[in-house]
């Protein structure tokens, strides 16, 4: 096999793994519980300062329809 093609393939599945990763890492860090109930509440990430609790943003009969809710706020976050 050609070497130059080995190295580029490599490079490929890097920066594809490095973007699975950073996907991971997001949808880690967005703040979604499962309740007792079944259903699931999204939380904002940061904490606030007077209560140390972090805000309710919203609950959710499924975690899909939670992060979809996160992405959307997100967005209009930047937008």
């Amino acid at each position: 096999m050609f070497p130059e093609r080995a190295q580029a393939a490599s490079a490929r599945v890097q920066r594809y793994a490095a973007t699975l990763q950073g996907e991971l890492a997001y949808m880690e860090s967005a703040m979604i519980r499962k309740l007792k109930t079944g259903e699931y509440r999204l939380y904002s990430r940061k904490t606030d300062p007077k209560t140390g609790k972090r805000r309710n943003l919203g609950t959710f009969a499924s975690r899909a329809a939670a992060e979809k809710h996160e992405r959307d706020v997100q967005y209009f976050k930047r937008h």
